[in-house]
């Protein structure tokens, strides 16, 4: 939130005028137009405008030629496109992204269709109302649809969420979720590591870590994906996890 201090000593709080929309992409050629005319169409409440970071992270498909064709067909989005020349993964292409991002708030969205851009204005509506300073956003509270798929997976995701808020004496509900939205400056000045899967355990301890912040979590949508259609995301990165959970968690 943009804070002006008046002459009678009040302080008078603006909406963020701009989101940075955060699109790291591995493989995503098929689907990447229509992830970019979901975040076209939605409109933002308050005003507030778009600029659409996309990190390619180095891949194999045709991504890069499906963004460029979508750039030059949709020149009224603004899109800054980055490409990493070797395969970092998730996390890294997330660095890239967070650095370059100008807007007063980060959101990240995947690549693949398993989270709607229509709700972005629920993260953003806490933010609005000068009460937050990050919004997650929950596949697992409130009245929300999502795809029924793998029974392990959604134990798995519990169990990493109670272990990270043990850690970071948080009471979330879904540490793992794509739908994070930061202050800018909160994040950006954060020295973020996991180059993985390993982003979201990370940056939930470090930001749990920051003096005062305000933390918000609201319901969303998920329309997940298996991974015969694409998921990435496997057991290894479920074991890396455990361990970004107690590194981060008991470290500085």
């Amino acid at each position: 939130m943009i804070n002006t201090t008046t002459n009678s000593g009040n302080t008078v709080h603006f909406p963020p005028k701009k989101l940075s929309i955060v699109i790291p992409a591995y493989n995503e050629g098929s689907t990447i137009h229509l992830i970019l005319d979901h975040v076209k169409a939605v409109e933002l409440i308050g005003g507030i405008e778009k600029e659409v970071i996309i990190v390619n992270d180095c891949s194999k498909d045709d991504t890069e030629e499906a963004i460029g064709r979508y750039m030059r067909a949709n020149p009224e989005l603004p899109i800054q496109y980055r490409k990493h020349q070797v395969n970092q993964g998730k996390g890294a292409a997330l660095h890239t992204g967070i650095r370059e991002a100008t807007g007063d708030y980060i959101i990240i969205q995947d690549a693949d269709l398993e989270y709607d851009p229509e709700e972005y204005n629920i993260l953003l509506r806490p933010v609005l109302r000068g009460m937050a300073d990050v919004v997650y956003g929950s596949r697992f509270m409130g009245g929300k649809p999502h795809r029924i798929l793998f029974f392990w997976h959604s134990i798995g995701n519990h169990w990493l969420t109670m272990l990270s808020n043990a850690f970071s004496n948080l009471n979330l509900t879904d540490m793992e979720t794509c739908y994070k939205l930061f202050r800018r400056d909160l994040v950006q000045n954060l020295k973020l590591e996991e180059n993985r899967f390993g982003f979201e355990p990370e940056v939930t301890a470090k930001i749990a870590k920051i003096p005062n912040v305000r933390i918000y979590e609201v319901g969303i949508s998920y329309y997940g994906r298996t991974y015969a259609e694409g998921k990435k995301i496997g057991w290894r990165d479920g074991f890396r996890a455990i361990y970004c959970i107690i590194k981060y968690g008991i470290g500085k």
